[in-house]
Parts: C-alpha cells; sequence; structure tokens
C-alpha cells in the first residue's frame, strides 16, 4: 500500500521537525558532551573495571566464596561511584536532562495540537 499524500505531507514536516531540534543548541550541547563520555578513554577503562569486578562477583556467588564475592561488590561499587562523579558523567546526565525536558515540551505542545484539531473536527 502506497503512502497517502497526508503521510507524505507528515514525514515531511516530521523530518523538518527533526532537523529543527537537531540545530538546536542545547541539542548541540548534548551531542558534543555525549561524544565526549563515549570517546573518553578513562571512561571506557571505568566501565571495563566495573563489568569485570560485577562479573567477579557474580562467579565468586555461584562458587560459594561469600568473601571475595563481598570484595568484588565493593570494588564493583567504588568504581561506580568514581564513573558517576566524573565530571564528564555529570555534566552528560546534565544535558541528558535538559535535551529531554526539551524534547518532552516538544511532544507536549504536539500533542496539544493534535488534541485541539480533533476537539474541532468532532
Amino acid at each position: 500500500m502506497e503512502p497517502s499524500i497526508t503521510d507524505k505531507k507528515i514525514n515531511e514536516e516530521l523530518m523538518k521537525l527533526l532537523a529543527l531540534i537537531g540545530e538546536d543548541e542545547l541539542i548541540q550541547r548534548y551531542k558534543k558532551i555525549e561524544e565526549k563520555v563515549q570517546n573518553n578513554e578513562k571512561l571506557t577503562e571505568l566501565v571495563e573495571q566495573i563489568k569485570a569486578a560485577q562479573k567477579d562477583a557474580v562467579q565468586f556467588a555461584h562458587y560459594d566464596k561469600p568473601e571475595a564475592e563481598k570484595a568484588a561488590i565493593q570494588r564493583a561499587n567504588e568504581l561506580t561511584k568514581e564513573f558517576d562523579e566524573h565530571p564528564l558523567v555529570v555534566a552528560y546526565r546534565e544535558q541528558l536532562m535538559e535535551a529531554n525536558d526539551l524534547l518532552q515540551h516538544v511532544t507536549d505542545m504536539i500533542q496539544y495540537r493534535i488534541n485541539e484539531e480533533l476537539e474541532k473536527e468532532g
């Protein structure tokens, strides 16, 4: 089934909206900090260390080694805290919340307008 003219128009407008959102300064800042986080060797290393410590904890639990399990969990928690407190991660999460707020606002506006139009038609 071929898309209707209305569907095509909606899709075109959606693409325009996505482009506009992508150009927004707040979204640009979010993308930059996201890239920095993804390319940060220290953070990548921390993630790998956290995964390894968590894996160790599971293995120690499986082999009934509670002290080693406890130490591995403690290590994972320390590494997670270090990750969570890293300035790039803190900045990333702040930008993520701001970007999410913007997208939620846009979504709410669209929903309001659609409901408004539906009420006019009904």
